[in-house]
């Protein structure tokens, strides 16, 4: 009776030693079945993508404090000098003093304009938009107190051609409007006055806000429409599309509309040449950094091109101004 006791419980030992085992490797395949689950990807959020771009804007901005009744000749990082005259500040017509803050910005690479989302496109005499080649955009606003002021006697820019390049002689001005969603259509302002003064650009403005000093891309070629269809989980409020053309270094277009049933951007207005060498630049964020991808195409008719997310990739601000930098 004992011989065959000792037996059970040898058998029940091993058995019970095979059991753990199975129950240890039972865990462990659950575990790994598991784990994938918390790197689920988690779409950015709209607050995210503007916060990032609100940083880029914030590189480019210089502020000035100076008295109203003496008025201000101000000079940027990039040597384009604004000059309000002395006594023309106004708050709702009446005359201001005292302390009050200038806040300018100026872009000329299709990299800042990017990041900042301030692309050069503008409105056609038909509605539609085309691509801008820009001379300089520039951000005016001079406050008191928080107040918005005016100039009764306008102002003066003063822009090196150096900036963009050198001389255009077909160059006009232009005034920003940015819509309720943050995106930047440029409007033709006859009430402006530019002329070449030296090796400068000179303007004569009357109205604070984005101004830009441009001229509509041309190109000869038969134009076509393009979509860009973009990775899961992104649309027009957390991510954007840009098309950079090759040799256009101070232009950038956008692809302003999304087609929510298909889920593409899309250039609708049928402006773009049909051979074009370009880069279709697809951005959005990812925590503090930005998460982008860029391809290389020559433009063909009624094309849909596609971005996956093994496409893209996430770095710095630094890194990804530095690749639209670098594009031909």
């Amino acid at each position: 009776m004992k011989k065959a006791s000792h037996k059970q419980m040898k058998f029940s030992f091993s058995t019970l030693i095979v059991a753990c085992l199975v129950a240890l490797a039972s865990i462990s395949c659950s575990k790994e079945e598991v784990d994938p689950i918390e790197n689920i990807f988690v779409a950015p959020t709209v607050a995210q993508f503007k916060n990032l771009r609100d940083l880029a804007l914030a590189q480019h901005t210089e502020t000035a404090t100076f008295n109203a009744e003496d008025g201000v000749t101000f000079t940027s990082n990039d040597g384009a000098q604004i000059n309000i005259p002395a006594g023309c500040l106004t708050n709702n017509g009446n005359p201001v003093t005292g302390a009050v803050e200038l806040t300018f910005i100026d872009l000329y690479a299709k990299n800042d304009m990017m990041a900042t989302n301030k692309p050069t496109m503008g409105l056609m005499p038909s509605g539609d938009k085309a691509l801008l080649i820009t001379g300089g955009e520039f951000f005016i606003d001079v406050r008191q107190n928080n107040t918005l002021l005016e100039s009764s006697c306008g102002f003066h820019l003063l822009v090196p051609f150096d900036n963009t390049g050198g001389e255009d002689s077909e160059m006009i001005m232009w005034t920003g409007v940015i819509d309720e969603n943050g995106n930047l259509t440029w409007e033709e302002n006859e009430n402006m006055e530019l002329f070449a003064q030296g090796a400068n650009y000179f303007v004569f403005g009357n109205e604070f806000g984005w101004t830009n000093i441009d001229r509509f891309y041309s190109d000869p070629r038969p134009k076509t429409t393009m979509k860009v269809k973009v990775p899961e989980g992104f649309d027009f409020e957390n991510s954007a599309v840009y098309l950079s053309y090759d040799g256009e270094p101070n232009a950038l277009a956008q692809l302003d509309a999304y087609i929510s049933e298909t889920k593409v951007f899309s250039e609708h207005y049928g402006q773009i040449p049909i051979g074009l060498e370009a880069h279709i630049i697809f951005a959005t964020a990812e925590g503090d950094d930005w998460r982008y991808a860029i391809q290389a195409v020559t433009i063909s008719a009624n094309q849909i091109y596609t971005f996956t997310m093994q496409d893209t990739q996430v770095d710095t601000y630094e890194n990804l101004v530095a690749a639209i930098n670098a594009l031909p």
